[in-house]
């Protein structure tokens, strides 16, 4: 039986409902660049460019071994892997992602630099000290024992290794406006707040290297989303091709919990002691 996060994330036949929304768009699906799939697979705050903006702040290179945790349908996946030339391992609860990830890495013709595992970040079938660097990329807010999910991160990778967060987290303790891109539902939104976050890495045995707190640049980009989309057919390929009707309410609930500073977004690096 899937969990309610499962069910969140998943959309039936998703790589063909892709597969048909690029052939509407003009694009042939053999002769395909990450960023031609970037409105359906960068649905993080930001963007691809917020996601390399801070990858490269670390020390990826061509050798690295990259663990994208919550790896969805492998955007920031195949970014990472066009922008370094590194191998990359994609790690996700719901199988149908997974699936559809494997897809678009193939069609995107990087599959010899990813892989994808169907699994849960509290307990992920990877031997410890693995890893270079672990992309933790909007994931968090649906997992409830965060302290698990650090001690996992903590264990696959290598000593003094990298833990990339780009998260949102709780601001004033007030409910936030659903449905949002992580939850249709309080059910399965975990929102901590950053200093109670930041306990549990240090706890952990992490040790801060980067911070910025991203709210401001977020909310812009969120109001510019929303002033895209508002009052607009959506293009053929987007995010109602994952989340359905719910995807139409997304720019303007976040610009709004943005704005009454419900959430905040934060971008920072850590590393393994």
């Amino acid at each position: 039986m899937k969990s309610h996060v499962e069910n969140h994330y998943h959309s039936d036949n998703l790589s063909q409902k892709i597969h048909s929304a690029l052939k509407k768009s003009g694009r042939d699906a053999s002769v395909l660049a990450p960023k031609d799939l970037s409105s359906v697979d960068q649905l993080h705050t930001g963007g691809a460019k917020a996601t390399l903006a801070l990858t490269q702040k670390t020390r990826i290179t061509k050798n690295s071994l990259i663990l994208d945790a919550g790896c969805g349908i492998g955007g920031s996946s195949r970014l990472l892997a066009k922008t370094f030339q590194c191998q990359v391992t994609g790690i996700d609860l719901a199988e149908s992602f997974i699936e559809t990830a494997k897809d678009l890495t193939r069609w995107c013709a990087l599959d010899h630099y990813i892989n994808f595992e169907q699994g849960s970040v509290l307990d992920m079938p990877f031997k410890t000290d693995t890893f270079d660097a672990i992309l933790c990329q909007h994931i968090l807010m649906n997992i409830q024992d965060k302290q698990a999910a650090l001690k996992e991160f903590y264990r696959v990778l290598k000593p003094g290794a990298n833990l990339i967060i780009h998260e949102i987290f709780q601001g004033e303790n007030k409910p936030i406006a659903l449905p949002v891109p992580w939850a249709g539902n309080h059910e399965i939104s975990f929102l901590l707040p950053w200093e109670k976050f930041n306990f549990l890495l240090t706890t952990t045995g992490f040790t801060q290297d980067f911070f910025s707190d991203e709210t401001k640049t977020a909310l812009a980009w969120w109001q510019m989303v929303d002033a895209a989309t508002k009052n607009k057919n959506p293009r053929p390929l987007g995010p109602h091709l994952v989340f359905g009707s719910n995807a139409t309410f997304f720019a303007t609930n976040m610009q709004n919990n943005f704005q009454n500073k419900t959430i905040q977004c934060i971008e920072a690096v850590f590393k393994k002691s």
